[in-house]
Protein backbone atom coordinates (compact mmCIF):
# COMPACT_ATOMS: atom_id res chain seq x y z
CA UNK A 1 0.00 0.00 0.00
CA UNK A 2 1.36 3.41 -1.00
CA UNK A 3 2.35 5.95 1.61
CA UNK A 4 1.94 9.64 0.86
CA UNK A 5 3.85 12.65 2.18
CA UNK A 6 0.56 14.22 3.34
CA UNK A 7 -3.03 12.96 3.63
CA UNK A 8 -4.61 12.55 0.22
CA UNK A 9 -7.53 14.81 -0.66
CA UNK A 10 -11.05 13.46 -0.43
CA UNK A 11 -12.56 12.02 -3.63
CA UNK A 12 -14.81 14.57 -5.35
CA UNK A 13 -18.24 13.05 -5.94
CA UNK A 14 -21.87 13.82 -6.69
CA UNK A 15 -25.10 12.33 -5.38
CA UNK A 16 -26.97 9.82 -7.53
CA UNK A 17 -30.70 10.45 -7.77
CA UNK A 18 -32.64 7.89 -5.75
CA UNK A 19 -29.50 6.03 -4.65
CA UNK A 20 -27.42 6.23 -1.48
CA UNK A 21 -24.24 5.84 -3.49
CA UNK A 22 -22.32 8.73 -5.04
CA UNK A 23 -20.77 9.18 -8.48
CA UNK A 24 -16.95 9.62 -8.18
CA UNK A 25 -15.64 12.50 -10.28
CA UNK A 26 -12.46 12.15 -12.35
CA UNK A 27 -12.01 14.87 -14.98
CA UNK A 28 -14.32 17.71 -16.01
CA UNK A 29 -14.46 18.61 -19.71
CA UNK A 30 -16.38 21.77 -20.66
CA UNK A 31 -17.66 22.47 -24.16
CA UNK A 32 -17.11 26.02 -25.37
CA UNK A 33 -20.24 27.22 -27.14
CA UNK A 34 -23.07 24.80 -27.88
CA UNK A 35 -26.05 27.12 -28.42
CA UNK A 36 -26.41 29.91 -30.95
CA UNK A 37 -25.74 33.28 -29.30
CA UNK A 38 -26.87 36.48 -31.04
CA UNK A 39 -23.38 37.98 -30.98
CA UNK A 40 -22.04 34.91 -32.80
CA UNK A 41 -24.63 34.91 -35.58
CA UNK A 42 -25.40 38.60 -36.13
CA UNK A 43 -25.53 39.39 -39.83
CA UNK A 44 -24.58 35.90 -41.02
CA UNK A 45 -26.00 32.41 -41.30
CA UNK A 46 -25.05 30.14 -38.40
CA UNK A 47 -22.34 27.60 -39.17
CA UNK A 48 -21.38 24.59 -37.08
CA UNK A 49 -17.71 25.05 -36.29
CA UNK A 50 -15.83 22.11 -34.75
CA UNK A 51 -16.54 21.94 -31.01
CA UNK A 52 -13.78 22.86 -28.57
CA UNK A 53 -13.39 22.23 -24.87
CA UNK A 54 -11.51 23.44 -21.81
CA UNK A 55 -11.22 21.74 -18.41
CA UNK A 56 -11.94 22.28 -14.74
CA UNK A 57 -10.18 20.35 -11.96
CA UNK A 58 -12.21 17.60 -10.31
CA UNK A 59 -12.14 19.45 -6.99
CA UNK A 60 -14.01 22.35 -8.59
CA UNK A 61 -17.08 20.08 -8.46
CA UNK A 62 -19.37 20.59 -5.46
CA UNK A 63 -22.97 19.73 -4.64
CA UNK A 64 -25.29 22.38 -6.07
CA UNK A 65 -27.06 23.34 -2.87
CA UNK A 66 -26.92 25.82 0.00
CA UNK A 67 -24.60 28.81 -0.06
CA UNK A 68 -21.71 29.46 -2.43
CA UNK A 69 -18.95 32.03 -2.18
CA UNK A 70 -18.39 35.00 -4.44
CA UNK A 71 -14.89 34.26 -5.77
CA UNK A 72 -11.94 36.66 -5.58
CA UNK A 73 -10.46 38.66 -8.47
CA UNK A 74 -13.70 39.39 -10.33
CA UNK A 75 -16.38 42.04 -10.67
CA UNK A 76 -18.39 40.02 -13.21
CA UNK A 77 -19.30 36.68 -11.68
CA UNK A 78 -21.65 34.71 -13.94
CA UNK A 79 -23.58 31.44 -13.56
CA UNK A 80 -24.19 29.36 -16.70
CA UNK A 81 -26.69 26.48 -16.69
CA UNK A 82 -25.49 23.38 -18.55
CA UNK A 83 -26.41 19.77 -19.24
CA UNK A 84 -23.81 17.52 -17.61
CA UNK A 85 -22.91 14.13 -19.12
CA UNK A 86 -21.58 11.48 -16.72
CA UNK A 87 -19.39 8.87 -18.41
CA UNK A 88 -19.74 5.24 -17.29
CA UNK A 89 -17.13 3.23 -19.21
CA UNK A 90 -13.79 3.72 -20.93
CA UNK A 91 -13.49 4.41 -24.63
CA UNK A 92 -11.42 6.19 -27.24
CA UNK A 93 -12.18 7.11 -30.85
CA UNK A 94 -15.83 6.38 -30.14
CA UNK A 95 -18.19 6.60 -33.10
CA UNK A 96 -21.23 8.86 -32.92
CA UNK A 97 -23.40 5.78 -33.41
CA UNK A 98 -21.93 4.07 -30.32
CA UNK A 99 -21.36 7.13 -28.13
CA UNK A 100 -24.50 6.93 -25.99
CA UNK A 101 -23.41 3.49 -24.75
CA UNK A 102 -20.66 5.26 -22.78
CA UNK A 103 -23.02 7.62 -20.93
CA UNK A 104 -23.95 6.53 -17.39
CA UNK A 105 -26.23 9.44 -16.54
CA UNK A 106 -27.04 13.13 -16.74
CA UNK A 107 -27.23 16.11 -14.42
CA UNK A 108 -27.85 19.84 -14.36
CA UNK A 109 -24.92 22.01 -13.36
CA UNK A 110 -23.54 25.52 -13.27
CA UNK A 111 -20.37 26.58 -15.04
CA UNK A 112 -19.43 29.50 -12.76
CA UNK A 113 -17.29 32.03 -14.61
CA UNK A 114 -15.22 35.10 -13.76
CA UNK A 115 -16.35 36.60 -17.04
CA UNK A 116 -14.25 39.76 -16.87
CA UNK A 117 -11.14 37.60 -16.54
CA UNK A 118 -12.36 35.41 -19.41
CA UNK A 119 -12.85 38.39 -21.73
CA UNK A 120 -9.42 39.79 -20.83
CA UNK A 121 -7.80 36.41 -21.51
CA UNK A 122 -9.55 36.17 -24.89
CA UNK A 123 -8.35 39.63 -25.91
CA UNK A 124 -4.77 38.70 -25.02
CA UNK A 125 -4.91 35.25 -26.58
CA UNK A 126 -4.31 33.59 -23.22
CA UNK A 127 -5.88 30.42 -21.68
CA UNK A 128 -9.24 30.71 -19.93
CA UNK A 129 -8.40 28.58 -16.90
CA UNK A 130 -8.10 31.55 -14.55
CA UNK A 131 -11.71 32.43 -15.27
CA UNK A 132 -13.14 28.92 -15.17
CA UNK A 133 -11.10 26.65 -12.88
CA UNK A 134 -11.36 28.30 -9.45
CA UNK A 135 -12.53 26.51 -6.29
CA UNK A 136 -16.20 25.55 -6.31
CA UNK A 137 -16.67 26.65 -9.92
CA UNK A 138 -18.75 23.59 -10.90
CA UNK A 139 -21.82 23.16 -8.65
CA UNK A 140 -23.73 20.18 -10.04
CA UNK A 141 -26.97 18.52 -8.97
CA UNK A 142 -27.65 14.83 -8.56
CA UNK A 143 -26.70 12.54 -11.43
CA UNK A 144 -29.71 10.71 -12.86
CA UNK A 145 -28.84 7.29 -14.35
CA UNK A 146 -29.65 6.55 -17.98
CA UNK A 147 -31.49 3.49 -16.69
CA UNK A 148 -34.12 5.86 -15.25
CA UNK A 149 -34.46 8.55 -17.92
CA UNK A 150 -32.85 7.28 -21.09
CA UNK A 151 -31.09 9.93 -23.20
CA UNK A 152 -33.14 13.15 -23.15
CA UNK A 153 -32.85 15.18 -26.37
CA UNK A 154 -35.51 17.76 -25.51
CA UNK A 155 -36.42 19.63 -22.34
CA UNK A 156 -36.36 23.22 -21.13
CA UNK A 157 -32.99 24.54 -19.96
CA UNK A 158 -33.41 27.55 -17.70
CA UNK A 159 -31.81 29.78 -15.09
CA UNK A 160 -33.30 32.49 -12.89
CA UNK A 161 -31.71 35.04 -10.57
CA UNK A 162 -33.92 36.13 -7.68
CA UNK A 163 -36.90 34.65 -9.55
CA UNK A 164 -36.28 36.54 -12.81
CA UNK A 165 -35.49 34.65 -16.04
CA UNK A 166 -31.91 35.02 -17.29
CA UNK A 167 -31.47 31.98 -19.53
CA UNK A 168 -34.12 29.87 -21.23
CA UNK A 169 -33.69 27.42 -24.09
CA UNK A 170 -34.17 23.72 -24.84
CA UNK A 171 -31.86 20.73 -25.16
CA UNK A 172 -33.10 20.45 -28.73
CA UNK A 173 -31.29 23.73 -29.48
CA UNK A 174 -27.82 22.37 -28.77
CA UNK A 175 -25.52 22.76 -31.76
CA UNK A 176 -23.78 19.46 -31.02
CA UNK A 177 -25.71 16.46 -29.70
CA UNK A 178 -24.61 14.42 -26.69
CA UNK A 179 -23.44 11.62 -28.97
CA UNK A 180 -21.42 14.03 -31.13
CA UNK A 181 -19.82 15.67 -28.08
CA UNK A 182 -18.80 12.34 -26.53
CA UNK A 183 -17.41 11.13 -29.86
CA UNK A 184 -15.48 14.34 -30.48
CA UNK A 185 -13.76 14.43 -27.08
CA UNK A 186 -12.91 10.73 -27.31
CA UNK A 187 -10.81 11.46 -30.39
CA UNK A 188 -8.53 13.63 -28.26
CA UNK A 189 -8.39 11.59 -25.03
CA UNK A 190 -9.62 8.28 -23.70
CA UNK A 191 -12.81 8.88 -21.75
CA UNK A 192 -13.11 6.97 -18.48
CA UNK A 193 -15.75 6.27 -15.82
CA UNK A 194 -16.08 9.33 -13.58
CA UNK A 195 -15.42 11.83 -16.36
CA UNK A 196 -17.97 14.63 -16.63
CA UNK A 197 -18.74 16.71 -19.71
CA UNK A 198 -20.44 20.08 -19.30
CA UNK A 199 -22.09 20.74 -22.65
CA UNK A 200 -22.28 24.52 -23.02
CA UNK A 201 -24.82 27.17 -22.06
CA UNK A 202 -27.63 29.11 -23.77
CA UNK A 203 -27.47 32.91 -24.27
CA UNK A 204 -28.46 35.25 -21.47
CA UNK A 205 -25.34 35.08 -19.32
CA UNK A 206 -25.11 38.04 -16.92
CA UNK A 207 -23.31 38.84 -13.69
CA UNK A 208 -24.70 38.19 -10.24
CA UNK A 209 -24.08 39.86 -6.88
CA UNK A 210 -23.50 38.78 -3.29
CA UNK A 211 -26.80 37.76 -1.76
CA UNK A 212 -28.42 36.71 -5.05
CA UNK A 213 -30.25 33.38 -5.28
CA UNK A 214 -29.76 31.35 -8.44
CA UNK A 215 -32.32 28.71 -9.38
CA UNK A 216 -31.82 26.63 -12.49
CA UNK A 217 -32.65 23.32 -14.05
CA UNK A 218 -33.25 21.06 -17.00
CA UNK A 219 -36.74 19.62 -17.33
CA UNK A 220 -36.74 15.85 -16.89
CA UNK A 221 -33.26 15.84 -15.31
CA UNK A 222 -33.17 18.07 -12.24
CA UNK A 223 -33.28 21.48 -10.58
CA UNK A 224 -30.88 23.30 -8.29
CA UNK A 225 -30.83 26.35 -6.04
CA UNK A 226 -27.87 28.19 -4.53
CA UNK A 227 -27.37 31.54 -2.79
CA UNK A 228 -24.21 33.61 -3.16
CA UNK A 229 -22.45 34.49 0.09
CA UNK A 230 -20.37 37.56 0.73
CA UNK A 231 -16.96 35.96 1.18
CA UNK A 232 -15.26 33.29 -0.90
CA UNK A 233 -13.39 31.85 2.10
CA UNK A 234 -16.56 31.05 4.01
CA UNK A 235 -18.17 28.90 1.32
CA UNK A 236 -19.24 25.37 0.58
CA UNK A 237 -16.31 22.94 0.66
CA UNK A 238 -18.46 19.87 0.10
CA UNK A 239 -16.58 17.57 -2.26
Amino acid sequence: MSQYVFPELSQPSLPVEGDGRRYPVARVFCLGRNYWWPDATAGKAPEREPPFFFMKPSHAVIDAQGELNYPPLTEEFCPEIELVIAIGKSGQNISVEDALEYVWGYGAGLDLTRRDLQMAAKEQGRPWEGSKAFDGSAPIGAIVPVSKIGHPSTGAVWLKVNGVDRQRSDLANQIWSVAEVVSHISRSVQLNPGDLIMTGTPPGVEGIQRGDTVTAGIDGIGNLSVTIKHSFLEGNNNV
